[in-house]
């Protein structure tokens, strides 16, 4: 079993909070998701509307109430707009694995240090709080982008998970899975205290 209990928490960091997801973020989120590249990759259709995003996060609610999902939004640290989110999911308590999903962030906030520090945050508390011994992340075998994003922080790719889940266009995708281990989070968490500093 983890260390401690996974329960709705927030992680600070310098330019990203990770802050309980709730219905009263509904529209925020919908503001920082109006561009339809970012679904591109999620396997749900773009938020539409106020009550799109009330939905997408009620079901995220409704995960995290069944214990498999922890779900977080997203904020910009110093004035607290929201810009994207992500989640703990497919929370196995007695492996003491858990893995890093649903990230997405506004158009404005890629390829920023938001999503540099939004993994550093979640891997930590996973490890030092929680006491994971492993953590994953998967991707479209398409998505060279997040390979690349999720290889530069220091996931390990293990292979490819064929057929492995349908996308909402209707194709078939190949997944590529990633995992770093508990006792290989002392260099990826220095690694990436070297990239928020640089």
């Amino acid at each position: 079993m983890f260390t401690n209990p996974i329960i709705p928490v927030t992680l600070a960091g310098r330019h990203v909070r990770l802050a309980p997801l709730t219905l009263e973020h509904a529209p925020g989120l919908l503001a920082a998701g109006r561009d339809e590249p970012i679904w591109t990759w999620l396997i749900r259709e773009p938020l539409r509307s106020v009550d799109d995003a009330r939905g997408y996060i009620s079901d995220a609610l409704e995960q995290q109430a069944r214990g498999t999902q922890l779900a977080f939004v997203t904020l910009d640290a110093a004035c607290g707009e929201v810009i994207g989110s992500t989640r703990y999911l497919n929370i196995l308590p007695a492996d003491r694995v858990l893995e890093i999903g649903w990230t997405w962030l506004s158009v404005a906030r890629q390829r920023t240090a938001a999503n540099t520090e939004c993994k550093y945050l979640l891997l930590r508390h996973a490890f030092e709080t929680l006491g994971a011994l492993r953590v994953q992340l998967k991707t479209d075998l398409l998505n060279e982008k997040s390979q690349r994003a999720i290889e530069r922080i220091g996931g390990l790719r293990e292979g490819v998970l064929r057929r492995y889940q349908a996308t909402r266009g209707g194709r078939q995708r190949d997944t590529v899975m990633y995992s770093i281990l508990s006792e290989e989070w002392p260099a990826v968490k220095a690694r990436l205290e070297r990239l928020l500093v640089g």
